[in-house]
This record gives structure tokens, sequence and C-alpha cells, in this order.
């Protein structure tokens, strides 16, 4: 009988609009089973959000500025945590946005998006948004998806991505790689817990 193959790699090519899972065992606060977007990816570098990482936070109490829209707030990573970034699926509706993944945008107008708010309050449910973010530095990305830290997949559906109340993501998106991946989302965080 042949060894089932637990290798913890694809050959997806990394893009912008990518999308990067965590390494079952890797031990990092921000990154430990986590699910990244990534926003920007080039010679330079990358940048994204995790997307399944979220604060006990109501930004309208801490701002009044900010709508009372009840938003899920998600942690984006451990870069700029002093700035609200956000992604939408409203479109070009939103000047300055720039598309990533499959009717995904990241960033625009933020003042547009806030009236669009008042007038078509369902919009909310279109937008997620994010404190600080994930960046990493020329060749650094491709250094970690070498060590296995990360598998880039481009097969997660707009819907799984917006979904700030699935609190599975990790594991579904491994689940859709196939069956040594389906096998793998089940490892225990510990392995000695086996």
């Amino acid at each position: 009988m042949e060894p089932f193959d637990l290798n913890f790699k694809n050959n997806e090519k990394v893009k912008t609009g990518s999308i990067l899972i965590s390494d079952p065992f890797l031990d990092d606060r921000y990154f430990g089973r986590s699910v990244v977007l990534l926003c920007g990816y080039g010679k330079e570098g990358a940048f994204g959000f995790v997307l399944n990482q979220y604060l006990d936070v109501d930004l309208h109490k801490l701002d009044e500025q900010f709508p009372d829209i009840n938003a899920r707030i998600s942690l984006g990573g451990p870069v700029d945590k002093e700035h609200l970034f956000f992604i939408h699926s409203i479109g070009n509706r939103i000047e300055g946005s720039t598309s990533l993944y499959n009717g995904i945008y990241y960033g625009g107008d933020f003042d547009q998006l806030t009236k669009l708010f008042d007038v078509e309050p369902e919009s909310k449910n279109k937008v997620r948004f994010f404190i600080g973010y994930s960046g990493w530095s020329e060749g650094q990305l491709e250094e970690e998806i070498k060590e296995s830290s990360w598998l880039a997949v481009n097969n997660i559906s707009t819907e799984m991505i917006m979904d700030t109340q699935n609190d599975k993501l990790w594991e579904m998106c491994l689940e859709k790689q196939g069956k040594r991946f389906k096998v793998i989302s089940k490892f225990p965080r510990n392995p000695e817990d086996n």
C-alpha cells in the first residue's frame, strides 16, 4: 500500500487575489490557522488581510463618525493597526477601488462608501472592515511558501471571502483543495493531542 501524501504544497500560482491558507501547525499569534486574501503581490512584496481573525469591537462606539452598521471587524494583520481598511463587492461604484478577484475590490473613497450605507442600507453586507494588514517584503512570502508555511489557492468563492459569520473558514478552504488537504484540515492544533 502506497503511503498517503500529506505534503502541504500545491502548484497554484501566487497573484493578487490569491488566498493564503496557513500550515496547520504554524504557531503564530496572527497567522495560526489563518486565511489571508492577498490584495497586492509583486516584486516589491505582498500585502493582504487575515479573513478569519475577529475583534470584539464596535467601531461606531469608538468613533461616532463611523456608520452604525453592526459590522464584524477583522484583525487584518500586525502592520499599521492604527488604520481601518476595507474590501467590498460593490464594484467600481466606489471611486478609487482596486479590483482584486472575482468581484472583490480593495479600498476606495470611504466617504462615498458611508453615504452609500445611508442610501442602500443592504450594501453594508457587501463590505468587510479590517484593522491593520499583513505584509511581506520582497521575496519573503515566496520563501515562506517554499517552507510550507502557506498554501496559495485561487478557488475560494466571493461568498466565502465576504462571509464574516463563518468561523470554520480555514477548514473549509483546505477541504476545497481535495482529499489530502481535507485530511490535513482535521489535524489537531497540537500534534500531541492525537
